[in-house]
């Protein structure tokens, strides 16, 4: 059977096909799509005892329609990060009841239980004890298992080859570390901020820095990466009293830097800072970023005694964690500058009664950790900075 995009309809029959649901008379659904590029459907039983997701890659972009075509295949690159995780994150990340590669659709665990975390910080709650930390282990955990340092040789290279993932990539290259920076018909700011979007395109030097970290990006094969790993593909919340921290929506996945998933992260976590910097509501914000490389570095070192290739010594671990490091720094002020001015606005911003201090502040502050990332060498470098943004 050929690729169909599925309806609400459609979907007791398709569970009843797969083999995930046995009375087809016994299932509700509903849509809950939400974010930019993809269908969502949950299912349940008339009890409400039993429930699971079914998401679909469409053949275009969800928000714009066919005007914007996507291929599907980025279910593919999906379900192999999926598969990946599983291995050695598989309490970090939705259970995968089963993935269907003809219609490039996931069956996996709902999450409706669990909130998102950027609504979660939107509404003015804090992080909580875990959830930095443990977005700090899941990218060392991912990025361990799957480098130079966790995986055989010929592993990695067929691991490189099935994950190529073109045009996505491209899609980064471009609306990430390119557009914001040129005149692009992507890109759009608040009023108030065009001086600093003509200043940015005209600043030489921080145009040379970001070409130096897009061809980074293009080039640094270091480790698979979720790709996307932002606060609004993170869920939190309880169960049985414990906490749970859940990464999702890894369809972006290609081995690249390690240092962009981090940089994604902290790129949202420093703007959420400022917006509780803006309302008053600063609790744990500021401590996040710290907490999640402390966590990386942690669970690194942890794992570095397991090594597949041992010429690679405990002093060069040093080395390797500082580019990293210095990375990171430099994908999280990209990340803030095109959420900005760029294409894909944060509603942690766009939300604000007025947005335009703190989307100021945010911009100026993402521009210093682009250029002077090589000079910022730890958390409260970061944090010093901050202070400085918000002090403008």
């Amino acid at each position: 059977m050929g690729y169909r995009i599925l309806e609400t309809d459609d979907i007791p029959g398709y569970l009843h096909e797969r083999g995930h649901w046995a009375d087809v008379t016994d299932i509700r659904v509903r849509e809950v799509s939400d974010g930019n590029m993809n269908r969502v459907f949950l299912a349940s039983s008339a009890d409400g005892t039993r429930s699971l997701a079914v998401k679909q890659a469409l053949p275009w972009v969800r928000v714009a329609g066919p005007s914007w075509p996507m291929s599907p295949e980025r279910a593919d690159a999906e379900a192999r990060a999926y598969e990946q995780v599983a291995r050695v994150a598989p309490d970090k990340i939705p259970a995968i009841l089963g993935y269907d590669a003809d219609n490039y659709a996931l069956v996996m665990e709902d999450m409706s239980d669990l909130e998102v975390l950027r609504t979660v910080l939107n509404e003015g709650a804090s992080y909580g004890p875990d959830t930095s930390a443990r977005i700090g282990e899941f990218v060392a955990q991912l990025a361990f298992a799957t480098s130079d340092f966790g995986m055989e040789s010929a592993q990695r290279k067929a691991l490189i080859a099935t994950s190529v993932s073109p045009e996505l990539c491209k899609i980064t290259e471009d609306v990430v570390l390119s557009e914001p920076y040129i005149e692009h018909e992507h890109n759009d700011w608040l009023t108030e901020l065009t001086d600093l979007a003509a200043a940015f395109r005209a600043d030489a030097r921080l145009r040379t820095e970001v070409a130096d970290l897009r061809h980074t990006f293009m080039t640094s094969a270091q480790a698979l990466l979720h790709g996307d790993l932002h606060t609004g593909s993170v869920m939190v919340g309880a169960r049985e009293g414990a906490p749970v921290v859940r990464v999702f929506d890894p369809e972006f996945s290609f081995v690249g830097p390690i240092g962009y998933d981090l940089g994604l992260y902290w790129a949202n976590v420093l703007v959420s800072e400022q917006r509780a910097r803006e309302l008053g509501t600063l609790s744990d914000h500021a401590d996040q970023l710290a907490l999640s490389w402390q966590a990386f570095e942690t669970e690194f070192r942890r794992l570095w005694p397991t090594r597949v290739d041992t010429f690679f010594d405990d002093a060069y671990l040093d080395r390797f964690l500082s580019r990293v490091w210095t990375d990171s720094v430099g994908y999280a002020g990209t990340e803030i500058v095109r959420r900005i001015i760029g294409f894909a606005h944060l509603t942690d911003l766009t939300t604000l009664p007025d947005p335009v201090p703190a989307s100021r502040r945010t911009l100026l502050l993402g521009r210093e950790l682009i250029v002077r990332r090589g000079e910022l060498a730890s958390p409260e470098d970061i944090a010093a900075l901050v202070r400085e943004a918000s002090l403008r």
